[in-house]
């Protein structure tokens, strides 16, 4: 069982840049490994350190003002190729909710599978929310998946976001797929049994 997700309220980490691919956010060194642990720590590893490994303190992950496990992106966050360590190295270094104006397909439904909520909201909340948090780092945003809606704490604004229904079930019940299916176990033996 994975943790089930209902209503994350947290501060953010901002990341303004438009058109981020997943070689940005897990650069394709880093991809020989089949085993999810440890992608966390290189997650933007070419922006959040130099060649020497030292931290880099200009980028945002490196910045003690900002934290929280929800990242607001830019508008087409995770295109490029179809690569899950992406996902994977955002969940591992702790997000839970993507806030983003636009995600490219693949890698949404990569960050679904991984047990991070990709929420889509409007190009205008993205930019207010972007001025709330640069602001002050400390501005919270509620994401309430039961309602699917995102608000804005400082300007007490919300947005409606879309999910498939079968993924927000699974979300909400800590399920993976497989999870998913044994839970459905009999139901599933019942369906064969009868159409045999």
């Amino acid at each position: 069982m994975k943790q089930k997700f209902d209503i994350i309220t947290s501060t953010c980490v901002p990341l303004p840049l438009e058109n981020v691919d997943t070689d940005q956010i897990i650069p394709a060194r880093f991809l020989k490994a089949t085993d999810k642990e440890g992608f966390g720590d290189n997650l933007f590893r070419d922006w959040r350190y130099d060649k020497e490994g030292n931290p880099k303190p200009d980028f945002v992950l490196n910045d003690p003002r900002y934290g929280g496990v929800i990242l607001v992106a830019g508008k087409n966050f995770g295109s490029g190729s179809s690569r899950e360590h992406a996902a994977w190295a955002i969940a591992g270094y702790g997000f839970r909710v993507v806030i983003s104006s636009f995600f490219a397909d693949i890698h949404k439904n990569n960050e679904l599978n991984n047990f991070v909520l990709p929420v889509v909201v409007s190009e205008d909340f993205l930019r207010e929310l972007f001025d709330s948090i640069f602001a002050n780092p400390a501005t919270e945003v509620v994401v309430n998946l039961p309602e699917q809606t995102v608000t804005n704490t400082a300007t007490g604004k919300s947005e409606h976001f879309d999910i498939n229904g079968y993924k927000k079930h699974c979300l909400m019940n800590g399920l993976d797929d497989i999870d998913y299916l044994i839970g459905n176990k009999d139901r599933i033996e019942e369906w064969e049994a009868q159409n045999k």
